[in-house]
């Protein structure tokens, strides 16, 4: 009677089995102490793994096909937060791409066990191959752990994507960068200023439509290639400066992300942001009037010694008034380079 309630009802088979093993259980341990306890964890808890493979087959497809399904749901809800990431710019973690590929591989990958279970319960009441059923439920349950086990790892992850790091400034390419003689000389007698330490401010000064511009992004290209500083930031100030648009601009290139609305409030954590790298180049491009660096956030002369400042302007004198170390003239061309 045990034996047909086996073959017929898993359920049963089931709570056999486990009635099976407590018996056996008991049995040993009355032999006495740890060392019965022993030859039951030994001998005892395979053999019930087998009889439990040979009759509980469909209790491990019911496991299988759960474990599946949990799996296929949280491979959608991982896909559909990266989806969201990636059409906000940012980055995905690579450990979430590999979980991703992972998923989709197993998910991919179980075809043939789900034909072979369906062929199995197709013909199990009337004609059973103990043997294969025996081989397919261990398979379906090694394969059902390897589905949970990376079914909860999806949920191991602190964040799905980060920020992407924006590009470098896109300099000028030297190729087009054609040198006069006078913007020869200028572009030698920055990059000589640009390597003295004692030299923190350099301002290049000339007539509007001279190539200042055109110049200061070769210096900053150069600089870079280089290697002469972390990072070179680059900011258009005109006539009328608007230091919220200056502040972005910088805390955008340096991926900060400002968290206070006031101007100092992003002041202080820009001059904060700035200070933490080694050696910096700020390029200030058209430069009309006095530049309160304390009111954007740029640290400067002693409070970091590796900032240094490139600004230029159509006036000598605004040189002299922000106190640059360094002056460099940038001439109109002459009849013949014109």
């Amino acid at each position: 009677m045990p034996i047909l309630l086996l073959m017929t009802h898993s359920h049963s088979r089931h709570s056999y089995i486990s009635n099976f093993s407590d018996w056996w259980k008991m049995a040993i341990e009355s032999v006495g102490g740890s060392i019965a306890s022993k030859i039951a964890e030994l001998l005892v808890e395979p053999a019930i793994r087998q009889f439990r493979y040979m009759f509980c087959f469909y209790n491990f497809v019911q496991e299988f096909d759960e474990q599946m399904m949990n799996l296929a749901l949280a491979f959608y809800r991982l896909q559909d937060a990266v989806d969201v990431a990636k059409r906000n710019a940012e980055e995905i973690e690579i450990d979430v791409n590999k979980w991703l590929e992972d998923a989709k591989n197993e998910i991919e990958g179980v075809n043939r066990l789900q034909n072979e279970k369906r062929e199995i319960g197709s013909c199990f009441t009337w004609c059973p191959n103990w043997m294969r059923q025996f081989k397919l439920s261990n398979a379906l349950a090694k394969k059902t752990e390897t589905l949970r086990k990376l079914e909860e790892n999806s949920r191991k992850f602190p964040k799905v994507s980060h920020k992407a790091p924006l590009q470098e400034i896109k300099f000028l390419p030297s190729k087009e960068f054609m040198l006069s003689k006078s913007s020869e000389e200028a572009f030698e007698q920055i990059m000589k200023a640009l390597k003295d330490d004692n030299v923190n401010m350099i301002g290049l000064y000339g007539m509007g439509g001279v190539g200042k511009t055109t110049l200061v992004n070769e210096v900053g290209r150069r600089a870079k290639e280089l290697q002469l500083f972390d990072e070179v930031l680059m900011a258009t100030l005109s006539q009328n400066p608007n230091v919220i648009d200056i502040q972005d601009r910088k805390a955008d290139r340096l991926g900060l992300r400002f968290d206070k609305m006031t101007e100092e409030g992003r002041a202080d954590l820009l001059w904060q942001r700035l200070k933490t790298e080694k050696k910096i180049l700020n390029i200030l491009d058209d430069v009309w009037k006095d530049i309160d660096f304390q009111e954007i956030g740029i640290p400067f002369g002693d409070d970091h010694r590796g900032c240094k400042i490139l600004l230029t302007t159509r006036h000598e004198d605004m040189c002299s008034y922000i106190k640059c170390k360094e002056k460099v003239f940038l001439g109109v061309f002459s009849e013949e380079e014109a």
